[in-house]
């Protein structure tokens, strides 16, 4: 097969690094609101069937924005396999704790009106509250790592050793960055509820939402400080072969006081993800407070796009970089798969990925309204 050459493979890395920061953004921005609503639920919801009504305005679509998580996991898997093989070995513990909110989210969604008894209700609603928190919380803690450098090194035989642990994750920095996590993901949970709710439910989300944007502005101009002053980023300092072997250990890397926002040194329009971070959060919370429901839900969607992009922007070339060994530490040009590989992957994502964007918007225009307090008390056979 020779038409994979009529892409370079320098264009393959690069295209799918970008792949990979969309798939991320296209889960945050969509299951995002799902688990800012689970965070939300015992909070906005003070009857059994408010609290219904929030469930319900999620649950018809969950499980459709979950497939972009699947998608980003897959495509770790097959485009950057020594990413997939560090990050799952080594944070195996946080990621089954993931796992498990995700996993008991969808058993509380259908178990949780089965019964009558309150007291079974109030349960599975903080099981839906875990199974918001949890996953929001180590996702920002993982970036918050990622930042730092990860503790991994490489054998001259691509042998991959971690030498961190759970707890050694939970460092200040990393735990403040899944306080960037949770209040942005709030903030956009509240704008989905104020967009499908209505009454009490909506005011209550209108008024989290608000103290959340706040908190994301807040949090992630100190995270961003602290890294610009006390964090050391990395850069390359010897040549790099954007057309070489996928094998990390064959160029040098050191540890730079500042190196993370050189990108937006050497190229300003960089600057576009953190002024995006900054500048959704403060639209949404203009949304929230003045009921500009669609205004509010587009601005928290840019808000998240944009940190985490600017992960992306800030860290280019480097993947996940090593705090033990800078030189095994993972780019675009030096850890992914095989020329061929990224293409016959490429070819696959641009069948499928448009299917997708077309079959989730019309779910949603189908789907599009209010979820209305009635219609669930009335309903018997559909509702969750």
């Amino acid at each position: 097969m020779i038409l994979h050459t009529l892409i370079d493979y320098d264009v393959l890395r690069l295209i799918w690094w970008a792949l990979i920061g969309v798939l991320l953004v296209g889960f945050a921005v969509t299951d995002g609101f799902d688990l800012g609503s689970g965070i939300l639920l015992p909070f906005v919801g003070r009857t059994d069937l408010e609290r219904r009504v929030v469930i319900n305005s999620v649950g018809p679509v969950w499980e459709g924005n979950q497939v972009w998580l699947i998608l980003g996991g897959g495509a770790i898997f097959a485009a950057w396999p020594q990413l997939y093989a560090v990050a799952f070995s080594g944070f195996y513990l946080a990621m089954f704790a993931i796992l498990t909110g995700l996993i008991l989210r969808p058993v509380a969604f259908k178990f949780r009106s089965k019964r009558e008894d309150p007291a079974w209700r109030a349960r599975w609603d903080w099981v839906l509250f875990f199974s918001g928190f949890v996953p929001t919380l180590i996702f920002g803690v993982a970036l918050g790592n990622v930042l730092q450098g990860v503790p991994f090194r490489l054998e001259p035989t691509m042998h991959i050793f971690y030498d961190g642990s759970f707890f050694g994750l939970l460092n200040p920095f990393a735990v403040l960055c899944g306080l960037v996590s949770i209040a942005m993901l709030v903030m956009h949970g509240s704008a989905w509820l104020q967009l499908k709710t209505d009454g009490a439910v909506a005011g209550r989300a209108r008024n989290y939402g608000s103290l959340a944007a706040i908190a994301t502005i807040l949090f992630y101009a100190v995270a961003g400080l602290l890294l610009w002053k006390y964090i050391d980023g990395y850069r390359i300092s010897s040549e790099i072969d954007r057309f070489g072997p996928s094998n990390p250990l064959l160029k040098t890397v050191e540890g730079h006081a500042g190196a993370w926002f050189a990108n937006y040194a050497a190229h300003p329009w960089t600057m576009a993800a953190p002024a995006a971070g900054f500048i959704g959060a403060l639209g949404a919370f203009i949304g929230l407070r003045f009921r500009r429901e669609v205004f509010a839900l587009l601005c928290s969607s840019l808000s998240i796009s944009g940190i985490i992009l600017s992960v992306g922007a800030s860290m280019f070339p480097f993947i996940l970089p090593s705090s033990i060994d800078p030189r095994a530490s993972l780019t675009v040009w030096d850890s992914s798969s095989s020329h061929l590989t990224l293409f016959i992957m490429l070819v696959v994502t641009a069948i499928f990925i448009p299917l997708i964007v077309a079959y989730t918007t019309w779910v949603y225009h189908v789907l599009w309204g209010k979820v209305d307090e009635k219609e669930i008390r009335e309903e018997t056979g559909h509702a969750y």
